[in-house]
């Protein structure tokens, strides 16, 4: 009974501690000092409650490094699932960080287990050094500040019908049904599902506009125009335009980590019968952990990206096979 105690103590201590790096790092008055956006934050709350979560537990509940890696898991999801319930934070942001959390609250209960077993006469030290480190830490980070990274996502899809079948497929994209839409990894996460586009004229300067469900609108303008070979446009989202509950604010597009810049379709015949679509996009983070949410980031935009161009292929190859039976 007493280790069972213990232990409750133990991941309801930890959880506090999470909650109040949490709220202590979304202060807009702080923001100078402290912000969830920080590699601080992503390492050091799950170090801490790991480290914090093993500290308090009995020695005999964390004899065996598997277990002070794996016990400080639960106040990780418990803090999960009651940031969703409140909703401080977003489903898609959890999920990307989730493995990292996982890894560094494990990371910090081997550690506290080291300190615990080997070296007993500095285990309080230590403890407040882990808890206060965040604190120290994160207005030196955003002193340094964040280096703005452009990126590229590079998709392309094989087509089985003519380049005119194609382009008028591609430089307006009908409304697009839920049993079409084949974006598993991004609706997974719950970002918008792309409904239609539209364009107004085939040329430089011709105004497309990209609508998404959930109210998620791109406003974009076409910046090189070469008939049945390619098109550039700019893409604008306003994140103030876009409803609260469409996308966490952490990732929304047009906001202040995360935008799209713009995106070409480039067309090339393969051979008689087949064409091969292009499309690229160029995105903007601007993190101090770039390296990491590039990864993210770029998975999501191909994964749009591949979904568009399937509905592109399915609807020319469609038109094409109509052609050729009458």
């Amino acid at each position: 009974m007493k280790l069972q105690l213990r232990v409750t103590l133990a991941i309801f201590a930890a959880v506090a501690f999470a909650f109040i790096v949490r709220y202590l790092f979304a202060i807009d008055s702080l923001s100078a000092l402290y912000s969830v956006m920080t590699v601080t934050f992503l390492l050091c709350l799950p170090f801490g409650v790991g480290y914090l979560t093993v500290y308090i537990c009995k020695d005999e509940t964390v004899e065996y490094s598997a277990a002070a890696f794996f016990v400080p898991f639960i106040p990780i999801f418990i803090f999960f699932f009651a940031t969703l319930l409140i909703k401080v934070e977003g489903m898609a942001c959890w999920i990307m960080i989730m493995p990292i959390f996982l890894i560094l609250a494990g990371l910090g209960g081997i550690t506290a287990r080291y300190i615990k077993f080997k070296k007993r006469d500095k285990n309080k030290t230590f403890v407040y050094i882990v808890l206060l480190l965040p604190f120290f830490l994160s207005p030196i980070e955003k002193m340094i500040g964040a280096i703005p990274g452009t990126y590229k996502a590079y998709t392309e899809i094989d087509i089985r019908a003519s380049k005119e079948q194609i382009w008028k497929n591609v430089t307006r994209v009908r409304a697009i049904d839920k049993q079409q839409d084949s974006a598993a990894f991004t609706r997974f996460f719950g970002f918008p599902r792309p409904i239609k586009a539209e364009l107004d004229k085939e040329a430089v300067g011709g105004r497309r506009k990209a609508i998404f469900d959930k109210g998620l609108v791109f406003d974009e303008e076409v910046t090189a125009y070469q008939p049945l070979k390619s098109m550039t446009f700019t893409i604008h989202a306003n994140p103030y335009d876009i409803p609260s509950t469409t996308m966490d604010k952490h990732i929304v597009v047009g906001g202040e980590f995360f935008d799209v810049l713009n995106g070409t379709y480039q067309l090339e015949r393969l051979d008689a019968i087949n064409c091969r679509l292009h499309l690229f996009s160029t995105f903007k983070l601007n993190t101090t952990f770039n390296f990491y949410a590039g990864i993210w980031a770029s998975w999501i935009m191909k994964d749009i990206q591949q979904n568009i161009l399937k509905v592109i292929k399915e609807r020319s190859e469609s038109e094409a096979r109509i052609v050729v039976h009458t």
